[in-house]
């Protein structure tokens, strides 16, 4: 189970410490993508990018940067922000802190980027201020739900459009499950946005 938006009460009592939206940033929306670089997936993204002129943040797994270093460096390029999203994808909380940081920081050695954000938004609160030293910690105010495989292409679209507003972070997957969902609802949530006048920023 998941909510497609972060619960208000949650973002008041943890923003000190977690970065859920920018609300600073009137007219400004602000695209994430979670678990690549991959080959099948992340240059269809970039090219669906580049036709609406936005700019987007990529939290990378490590593994897959060793894997696929073209790929993360076609996301450079591009003009893209990249974050870390740990080595092995590993659940925050599943995995004892040394652990944890250990994972952190080799997915660090490739990505080199002061954001992080935990694999699927899963932090124990005791591991946050180690974390919080070193990065600032995304989450997001808007999850896609592109993951699901029983949700619908269209469910996605509407998640997405129903629940963005100014400064939002909205959560999209370049993986393979995705696949059909997101090349559905990422143009569509692109154009509807980008008629409204809004432009996508990277963090």
């Amino acid at each position: 189970m998941y909510l497609s938006k972060s619960p208000g009460i949650l973002r008041s009592l943890t923003r000190k410490n977690l970065i859920w939206e920018m609300p600073d940033r009137p007219g400004e929306i602000f695209l994430t993508f979670d678990d690549g670089p991959i080959p099948e997936i992340t240059p269809r993204i970039l090219e669906i990018l580049e036709q609406y002129d936005a700019r987007a943040s990529f939290f990378c797994v490590g593994d897959n940067i060793r894997k696929y270093p073209e790929v993360f460096q076609q996301v450079k390029e591009q003009g893209h922000t990249t974050g870390n999203h740990t080595f092995h994808h590993l659940s925050g909380w599943k995995t004892p802190i040394i652990d944890y940081m250990a994972d952190i920081e080799l997915c660090n050695q490739l990505v080199k980027s002061r954001f992080f954000r935990p694999p699927y938004g899963r932090i124990r609160p005791s591991y946050i201020n180690p974390i919080k030293s070193d990065y600032e910690i995304v989450m997001w105010s808007v999850l896609s739900g592109d993951f699901d495989p029983e949700s619908s292409p269209e469910k996605v679209l509407n998640n997405v459009i129903q629940h963005t507003t100014d400064g939002s972070i909205v959560v999209f997957h370049d993986s393979i499950k995705a696949t059909e969902r997101l090349y559905y609802a990422l143009p569509r949530f692109l154009e509807h946005f980008t008629e409204k006048g809004y432009i996508f920023s990277a963090l």
